[in-house]
């Protein structure tokens, strides 16, 4: 069982945050010419190919074990749902909107480890409280102007919240290799019968596309960055307890400002600036004065 240690915990979050939002931008560059089903296939395929090793070793008894499979199963479906719905609410909210919006997650988070025991020290309250303040100043949405697809990052979060708890849970007793390895067999497991239902059907959403070769790339980078990136969080969630890391989490706003400035043309203005300001100093204030626990 690996022990906890908080300050390697929030900087592999930090990586996630930095991977994750870069792999969304794939999404968002692909937009609607590629059906959903395949971009999420796209994703997982690549989780599959990365970590192919581990389905073929002893080591699967650890994650197929009667005492945990059901919380494999259930993380590996809060993944992907959460995934599908993020995913889609790319095709109708700018990124740094669509990322700001999900992030009531880390209050989520802090709200169901105060009620488990799990819970955040009144500084890391304090720092997420003022990282959400930055959070609303960088985004100002407009559920007038954006309509329903904003309440699908809203969804995500709640998702996301489960995910990252069972995480918790099962990530001390399974290698995140192993965890990954699983999630893409529970994944792929849904998502082939459902891609043959759609594409029997003929639904746009759930069809698979011939694809040119920018697009092809575009889906193996999403897919790799992705990986990446959940292997960070799941790194991180087996060296430090959700709401420990939940305040960093917010640094993913700011890097995907970032990416939607240099790709998409997203100039945040002055208050969304400061916004960012806010967020990244209290991201980083968790790591300077939390102590590594060995």
């Amino acid at each position: 069982m690996a022990q906890d240690n908080n300050r390697l915990g929030l900087l592999l979050m930090i990586g996630f945050c930095i991977l994750a939002p870069a792999s969304d931008a794939l999404v968002k560059i692909l937009g609607d010419g590629i059906p959903l089903l395949q971009v999420v296939i796209a994703r997982f395929i690549a989780q599959l190919l990365l970590v192919r090793r581990n389905l073929w070793t002893s080591r699967r008894d650890t994650w197929m074990r009667v005492d945990r499979i059901g919380y494999v199963i259930l993380r590996s479906v809060l993944h992907l749902v959460a995934i599908s719905f993020f995913f889609l609410s790319l095709r109708y909210l700018p990124l740094a909107d669509a990322i700001a919006i999900a992030y009531v997650l880390p209050f989520l988070i802090l709200g169901v480890g105060w009620m488990t025991g799990d819970r955040a020290s009144p500084l890391s309250l304090g720092l997420c409280l003022l990282g959400f303040i930055g959070t609303l100043m960088v985004v100002q949405p407009s559920f007038a102007e954006v309509g329903w697809p904003a309440l699908l990052p809203l969804v995500v979060a709640v998702l996301f919240t489960g995910f990252m708890f069972i995480t918790r849970k099962i990530s001390k007793h399974i290698d995140p290799i192993d965890l990954q390895a699983a999630n893409g067999v529970c994944a792929m497991a849904i998502l082939l019968p459902i891609a043959a239902f759609g594409s029997a059907l003929n639904i746009p959403l759930l069809t698979i596309v011939p694809v040119t070769a920018f697009e092809f790339s575009a889906l193996l980078g999403l897919g790799i960055l992705g990986t990446l990136a959940h292997l960070s969080m799941t790194w991180a969630l087996r060296y430090a307890s959700a709401p420990t890391v939940a305040p960093v989490q917010y640094l993913e706003i700011p890097f995907g400002a970032l990416y939607g400035l240099v790709l998409f043309g997203d100039l945040p203005n002055g208050m969304a600036a400061v916004g960012i300001i806010v967020t990244v100093t209290a991201g980083l204030l968790v790591v300077r004065f939390t102590k590594a626990s060995v």
